[in-house]
């Protein structure tokens, strides 16, 4: 890894670029700030919020359990995503309040249209995973 992949942690295992737009949706007081800052480190500029009026390279969606319906959620973020792009689902880990059932994270995105790509964890408390549109309808 370079200096800068090591400053950045987990924003550049999720294959976040230097230049890329990033949209975050679902932003509460419980996300990760380290999370945040290190995609700002590598993109070179700050995460654009729901009132983005051009289209995103990747989408980062934090999602609660009690946050509403996901597949709505999920639905919502592909709008605003470039027809390459990927959503990040961040989701409180095992154990944690707010926790979502990877089988309902599996269900909702085939009913959004995406495909599951990978998970990990992206920090203490928030798991990550990929979604991308399938390969079919890019």
């Amino acid at each position: 890894m370079t200096t800068t992949e090591e400053q950045a942690g987990p924003a550049a295992r999720m294959g976040i670029q230097p230049g890329q737009v990033v949209q975050e949706l679902g932003s509460a007081e419980d996300v990760d700030q380290d999370l945040r800052a290190g995609i700002e480190e590598v993109t070179g500029s700050e995460l654009v919020g729901e009132d983005h009026a051009d289209l995103a390279d990747v989408v980062v969606l934090w999602f609660r359990e009690d946050d509403g319906d996901l597949i709505d959620a999920l639905s919502g973020a592909v709008q605003g995503l470039e027809d390459s792009g990927a959503i990040w689902l961040c989701t409180p880990k095992s154990g944690r309040d707010g926790y979502v059932d990877p089988g309902d994270i599996s269900e909702a995105a085939t009913s959004a249209g995406l495909a599951r790509a990978t998970s990990l964890s992206v920090a203490p408390h928030w798991s990550g995973t990929r979604m991308v549109s399938p390969k079919t309808r890019r």
